[in-house]
C-alpha cells in the first residue's frame, strides 16, 4: 500500500498547478486517502534526489519519447 501512496501522491505532485500538499491530495481524492496517510509514507524512509530520480526517471522518459514522435 505504501508504494501505492507514493504512486499517486507523485502523479498528484506531476499533475498540480500552484502549492502540492498532502492535504489537497485528500482534498482532490474526496477523503478516500487521508493525509497522514501520505505524511507516513512519505516520512517511512529517508530519500535522497537519487533515489526520487530513480523513481520519476521513467515517467520523464516516456514523456520525452512521446513528445519526440
Amino acid at each position: 500500500m505504501k508504494g501505492e501512496l507514493l504512486d499517486l501522491y507523485s502523479d498528484y505532485l506531476i499533475c498540480s498547478f500552484g502549492q502540492a500538499t498532502a492535504t489537497g491530495l485528500e482534498a482532490v481524492m474526496d477523503g478516500a486517502v487521508s493525509h497522514d496517510q501520505i505524511s507516513r509514507a512519505l516520512n517511512s524512509k529517508k530519500r535522497t534526489g537519487a533515489d526520487y530520480w530513480r523513481i520519476v526517471k521513467p515517467v520523464i522518459r516516456n514523456m520525452q519519447s512521446a513528445a519526440e514522435r
